[in-house]
């Protein structure tokens, strides 16, 4: 089967990419069956955001000791947040 290359548009950010002939070879050999979605920029972006690259930290304020702090979910309001030092003592005292 002959692929040829595709200008696709990222459904993130909107710019056109194109999705090459080699990489539509390489989708068949694993079976996957859709076309990318995101550009290889807004892929990476991803992917880095589930792995920890760039997390976005909350702002709150330890429930132990009261120090303002940042965790990296949002504080929910029903449990008691703390800060790296505190939880770090609450869960070695365990």
């Amino acid at each position: 089967m002959a692929f040829q290359d595709k200008d696709l548009v990222c459904r993130d950010c909107g710019k056109k990419f194109t999705f090459t002939a080699g990489e539509q070879e390489f989708y068949l050999s694993r079976g996957l069956e859709s076309e990318p979605t995101r550009c290889k920029e807004c892929r990476l972006e991803k992917k880095l955001s589930r792995v920890g690259g760039s997390r976005i930290m909350h702002p709150t304020v330890c429930a132990q000791c009261g120090q303002d702090c940042e965790v990296p979910f949002e504080p929910r309001g029903d449990r008691p947040v703390y800060c790296n030092e505190c939880f770090s003592k609450n869960r070695s005292s365990r």
